[in-house]
């Protein structure tokens, strides 16, 4: 017996699995908020690198121009959930020049005036070509890419985890906020037959698991959890 679902339940399961994606990802977007009180205590970055925000930007960026309508057919919720990542990755690029050093501040402008003219390249490249197919495979493969990157960005963790056998530096609940959103987009993607997004995201499903396996396996015997995330710059 073959079980066949209406366009219009399809539509509406694609549009929950985005809105949970968008609701799932102030998750991570707020997890750098304790990082960020420290260094306003201390008026100062310390030893904090600012390259994840930047990298994080510029994926935002990407994967927010390949949801908007001018490249992809109903992704609304792609682009959404992306504008507003881009939107905290800003200010927390903003806070972290106010308070670093001369030299720290100069790198990050740099930085951060590349981030905006890879992106200006990106999109008046794409507005050039004309087939719409052939535009949307262009931004798809970066965005797919830039996920890809960011979603397996934690494997040095994962393998510090291992290592030290301890928890400390892999909080709970940013590795389930990784899960359930990159769970939810994977989804989204599945009902949209968009292999741009279910793909990238399905990886990060595996790791996202993966994250939370090793959180309960280890959990018992870590060391006291830091107060403080850590901030890499493998990203």
């Amino acid at each position: 017996m073959i079980i066949t679902i209406a366009p219009q339940t399809l539509l509406l399961l694609k549009d929950v699995a985005g809105i949970a994606g968008n609701i799932f990802a102030f998750g991570l977007f707020v997890s750098p908020i304790p990082t960020f009180r420290r260094i306003i205590r201390n008026n100062s970055t310390e030893e904090f690198s600012g390259l994840p925000y930047v990298y994080a930007l510029l994926n935002c960026l990407i994967t927010m121009w390949y949801g908007t309508p001018l490249i992809s057919v109903d992704n609304i919720l792609v682009m959404t959930v992306n504008s507003i990542g881009a939107a905290f990755q800003l200010v927390y690029i903003t806070l972290f020049v106010a308070y670093a050093d001369k030299e720290k501040k100069v790198r990050m402008l740099g930085l951060l005036l590349a981030v905006f003219g890879v992106f200006a390249i990106i999109v008046v490249g794409s507005l050039h070509i004309v087939d719409a197919s052939l535009r949307q495979i262009f931004v798809g493969l970066l965005s797919c890419a830039a996920l890809i990157s960011m979603f397996a960005s934690p494997l040095f963790i994962i393998n510090l985890v291992i290592q030290t056998k301890s928890v400390e530096f892999m909080p709970f609940y940013l590795s389930l906020s990784t899960f359930l959103l990159s769970t939810s987009f994977f989804l989204y993607g599945i009902l949209n037959w968009d292999a741009f997004i279910y793909v990238p995201n399905g990886v990060g499903t595996i790791l996202g698991i993966i994250q939370l396996v090793l959180y309960f396996y280890y959990k018992g015997t870590s060391r006291e959890e830091s107060r403080d995330p850590l901030i890499v710059s493998y990203a």
